[in-house]
């Protein structure tokens, strides 16, 4: 099994903007983190990573109001830092997916 990369600083650049709250942002990065652990308890099947994928998409979508509620938002930036996280993840573990098919259930 292989562990993730102790060197990749998940969502860094929007832990690096003010625009982002710091616990929301832990928040995204806590969704995240369940395919990292999916990813190195050694699952490989694709089905599996993508309906964990799936999941993580949607927990994300529902923090959007809370990023509203406190005067941010998943746009641009956030966009574009969680869907580089999420190709980094995969391609960490060796995942042959296109990141626009894995982050498909986004609505931000």
């Amino acid at each position: 099994m292989k562990a993730f990369d102790p060197n990749y600083k998940l969502l860094d650049e929007m832990y690096q903007d003010d625009y982002y709250p710091v616990f929301l942002v832990d928040k995204v990065k806590d969704e995240l983190q369940k395919v990292i652990d999916l990813l190195e308890s050694g699952e490989t099947d694709t089905d599996a990573v993508q309906e964990t994928l799936d999941e993580v998409v949607c927990g994300i979508n529902d923090l959007q109001d809370e990023f509203y509620e406190n005067d941010s938002e998943i746009e641009t930036v956030a966009r574009e830092c969680i869907a580089a996280t999420v190709a980094y993840i995969l391609e960490w573990f060796g995942i042959p997916f296109d990141t626009e098919e894995a982050i498909r259930e986004r609505d931000w």
